[in-house]
Parts: C-alpha cells; structure tokens; sequence
C-alpha cells in the first residue's frame, strides 16, 4: 500500500497534501478538474499548481476527472486497488455564496461526488484510509445563538462559557438554518460517517473553520485571509459582509491541517468526526486581519462595508481542537495567524 489518493489536489489543502506525502516517500494520484475556474474565474483556477506539483514530484500522477463521473472514478480505483494507503477527499464546491446559485450542481459535487467516491473506496480498497474535510458550516448558525459580547475589534464570548476555547463536536447540527453549501457538506459527513460506523471502514471527518496558507487561489467568494491579503498587495477594493468587520474566525495553515491527517492516518479510528481549525491558538476579526495586512504593508486597505451579511454566516467560530489532540496528542500547531499572513503576503508579492 504505497499510493495516496488526493482529490482536488490542485487546491490549498490537496497541493499541500501531494507535498506531504510525496516528501515521505508515497506515491501520489491527483484527481482535479480545475472547477475552480467554473465557479470563480480566472482567479480561482488551479492549472498553475498543477503544473508545479508535476514539475516537482515525478511520483504524481494527474487525473482530470470530474467525482461525479462514476465510471471514471471507478476505472481509477480499480487501477491502482490495493495499493491505495488512504485516500484524501478535499475536492468540492467551497464556496457559502455560490451554492445557493446553483443547489444542484453544488449538491452533485459535494454529496453526490463524495458518496461516489466512497463506494469506489469500498469497492476496490477497503483496508486503506478515507479522510474527508468536512466544513464547521454542518452545524449551520447555531454558533450565532451563542451570548457574544461586542468588543472594539471583534466579538467574542464570555470566558467562562463552556465553548470559550472552541465550539467542540456536541453542537447540534439540528434545527437551524445550514446555507445551501452546509447541507451538501453535511450529506457527505454523515454518509462518511456511515461508512466507517455501517460499512467498519476506516473513515475519518475534519470539521474544518477557515482554511488558510500561501498555495490558497483566493477569491472573494471563497478563501478569506487569501483574497484579502491578494487585496491588499495588488491594490483591489475589498468588501466586508456584514457584523461590522468584527465577526471571527479561527484559521488553520495546511501545513497543520495535513499534518493532522497524517496522524489520523498513522491510527485511524472509524467513522470519526472532529473539529479542527486554528483554536484559540490562531484566530482573527475581519478588522484584526486587515490591520495586519497595513502592518506588513504600510498602507491603508481600501475596503467598503457592506451592511447586509451573508445568509447564516457565523459571527463568531472558533475550534475546541481538545478532541483531536487527545486522541492524537503528539499533533502540535506550527503556524499563527501573523506568520500565516507574512507568508501569504510574500507569496503573491
């Protein structure tokens, strides 16, 4: 069993999950079909990742196969077998605002894709690893509900509230409004779920906030500190959506996040779900990150604000990681948020 499986292995976290394992001796299969550039424009297409990685890692192999053609992905499985160690699911449609454009198509990709891709694991290789990013989006705008408290630059939530280290895996994800992009997401995690629990197949489900690192195609739709520090260096107006610039977010580098996956990989535990992100160790308020950004660069961003905020975006999401590194405690953070931005920013300088 020596091939990892990455699907959307062009993106952020695929990219960094080819450099990961290729560096560590696997052999690596990509599957991405550049629908970035369907969703979000030349901006957001891939192909210049693509690229890099076959031109640094002679052990990738590239597919540009679209998840929902389940004859192809069959054909992909059934090809290499039982040589696939894990198999890394990152490919989807990422973006809150752009589902609600296009439900079907959103659902197709992000449900529909994913149980495709599970019955192929199941199929033709059953003793190898399924990870899944998931998103914190499943547990809709329960998370607004919570008693925060408005502060200069940010809101946030009383210390002694039993989440004031994160929001951990208890929060119901009933009874709430998800976002068309949440509930697709959702689909695909509880089926991930199933084949771990139903199936006895080694799954394992990342409820992920806020994604961040420098290979990130941001766009304003998709990819917060990676399109505002793209903003900021090439001089683009910024918009903020909503809860005065002050809502929260915790981000994780992909370098954290893929590192988490390959200790899961190392003693996978079936079926289990976990919220991971940048915790308290490296959150940000909209304002917070656009003040670093002037930092770095010594000029005023130009941003407008606009009023009205995305329909069931969170105001305020950090992660209570403790579940993982109990599980995994060797696991550590590598990257903060300033060090994340600085290296964003010099990457698209």
């Amino acid at each position: 069993m020596s091939i990892v499986l990455i699907t959307g292995s062009c993106g952020l976290i695929g990219s960094e999950t080819v450099s990961f394992f290729a560096d560590k001796g696997f052999d690596i299969v990509g599957i991405d079909n550049n629908m970035r550039k369907s969703f979000f424009g030349a901006d957001g297409s891939i192909l210049w990742n693509k690229k890099r990685l076959r031109k640094q890692y002679k052990n990738y192999t590239h597919f540009s196969v679209d998840i929902r053609n389940e004859t192809k992905i069959n054909r992909i499985f059934k090809k290499y077998g039982s040589q696939i160690a894990l198999i890394v699911h990152t490919a989807a449609q990422p973006s809150h605002d752009w589902a609600a454009k296009d439900p079907i198509v959103d659902f197709g990709i992000n449900a529909g894709g994913t149980l495709v891709l599970l019955e192929a694991f199941r199929k033709f290789c059953p003793k190898s690893v399924f990870i899944f990013t998931s998103t914190n989006k499943v547990y809709g705008d329960t998370p607004n509900r919570l008693p925060l408290i408005e502060k200069e630059k940010r809101f946030e939530i009383p210390e002694s509230h039993k989440y004031y280290n994160g929001i951990d895996e208890d929060m119901s994800i009933d009874n709430c409004l998800h976002s068309v992009f949440g509930s697709s997401k959702l689909a695909a995690d509880i089926m991930t779920q199933e084949y771990g629990k139903y199936f006895g197949l080694k799954t394992g489900i990342f409820r992920a906030g806020c994604l961040t690192g420098p290979l990130h195609s941001g766009v304003e739709l998709h990819g917060f500190l990676s399109y505002l520090v793209k903003c900021c260096v090439t001089k683009r107006k910024y918009k903020i959506y909503g809860y005065k610039g002050k809502q929260v977010r915790d981000n994780i580098h992909s370098f954290d996040l893929v590192n988490a996956f390959y200790h899961y990989f190392q003693h996978p535990r079936r079926g289990e779900v976990y919220n991971i992100g940048g915790g308290r160790f490296a959150n940000v308020s909209v304002l917070e990150a656009i003040e670093m950004c002037e930092k770095l660069s010594g000029e005023k961003l130009d941003y407008e604000y606009i009023a009205t905020n995305r329909i069931g975006d969170h105001v305020w999401w950090i992660s209570d990681v403790s579940k993982f590194k109990s599980h995994y405690p060797d696991w550590q953070y590598k990257y903060g948020i300033e060090g994340t931005i600085k290296e964003i920013y010099e990457a698209y300088r």
